[in-house]
């Protein structure tokens, strides 16, 4: 079975509907960036499992060094997916909201499908 259709369009008014209701996707789109890099996914993953996790814990579960986490955690907070905090010589992030959480829960059911 070819796998395209054979015409160019054939429900033009469909297509002219759904193409109107499109949003702008751009910051759907970084999330998903962010999130498509293993180690950061497994960070992400890793901060589902508990409130917050301060740099060097990070490092040490994706053994690396704390410059390569920090790297990874500054990027997932700048794409609004992590927060952190500073507290004394500790610098701990926790995922944004709920929502980041449910994404990862159900890109990860999904995966085991």
């Amino acid at each position: 079975m070819k796998e395209v259709c054979d015409i160019v369009c054939e429900h033009e008014d469909v297509v002219q509907s759904v193409k109107a209701q499109l949003p702008d996707l751009a910051k759907t789109l970084q999330i998903f960036k962010a999130l498509a890099d293993e180690t950061r996914l497994h960070i992400a993953y890793a901060l589902t499992l508990v409130d917050q996790l301060c740099v060097c814990d990070v490092a040490a579960i994706i053994n690396a060094s704390s410059a390569t986490a920090s790297h990874h955690l500054r990027y997932l907070r700048e794409h609004g997916l992590a927060t952190s905090k500073k507290e004394g010589k500790l610098v701990y992030y926790a995922l944004a909201d709920e929502h980041v959480r449910q994404l990862i829960d159900v890109a990860y059911a999904h995966s085991k499908e």
